[in-house]
């Protein structure tokens, strides 16, 4: 049948490099409007906002208690709710180690918890690790190493450090560990390198750091 007759069947559809982008980007715009709707703050009419909740949080040695939205994460309480800003927000995805902070003296990127998960545990940032003006040891083998230099990633960088050598004097394996049965007695420079690579410095001053976490814990450096 000509296709040019009143009754001819129309022609199958026809996938072409055209439509395929075409509908990738609808497909993108649906998915993503409506998530940057919600971050903007535009709430769904019909949804409600979960109601807020009140925690106690032990930060540095000091009681502090808040009314927050339970969706806060524990970064943006001491940010912006204790005005606590030595841990930086980097990546805010938990990649790159800026916000580490220590609770219950373990290391944790405050970025990917929430503030309501830690009621009541003993929180420690970097404004707590000096007494007074008696730097702790770690942060005077950063000065005297010289183990930063825009400092974004420094009291990230700090605190992990903290962790790190405290797991190390457990007897915590790491992913370079070769005898799993007896860990090494001494962090040798691999070890360091290992344990502190959820740290990242975009300056590259990783051989200061090393130096000055091996000074830390009394290693010739």
């Amino acid at each position: 049948m000509d296709e040019h007759e009143p009754n001819a069947e129309p022609n199958a559809f026809e996938v072409t490099r055209r439509t395929v982008i075409e509908t990738g980007a609808t497909a993108l715009l649906l998915t993503t409007l409506p998530r940057a709707a919600l971050a903007a703050g535009e709430a769904d009419d019909n949804e409600p906002l979960p109601p807020p909740v009140k925690v106690e949080l032990q930060i540095n040695g000091q009681p502090h208690s808040l009314t927050l939205d339970p969706r806060t994460t524990l970064l943006d309480a001491l940010r912006e709710h204790l005005a606590l800003t030595g841990s930086k927000k980097g990546c805010d995805h938990g990649q790159c180690g800026a916000c580490t902070v220590l609770i219950d003296g373990r290391r944790i990127n405050s970025c990917l918890t929430l503030a309501a998960m830690h009621d009541g545990h003993s929180i420690t940032t970097i404004e707590g690790l000096a007494r007074g003006d008696d730097l702790h040891p770690l942060q005077a083998a950063f000065v005297e190493h010289d183990g930063f230099q825009c400092g974004y990633c420094t009291s990230g960088q700090i605190c992990s450090a903290v962790g790190m050598l405290a797991e190390s004097r457990l007897g915590m394996p790491s992913y370079v560990t070769e005898d799993l049965t007896h860990p090494p007695a001494e962090l040798n420079d691999a070890e360091i390198r290992e344990r502190m690579s959820g740290n990242i410095c975009r300056c590259a001053a990783y051989p200061n750091i090393v130096a000055a976490i091996k000074q830390a814990a009394g290693m010739p450096t």
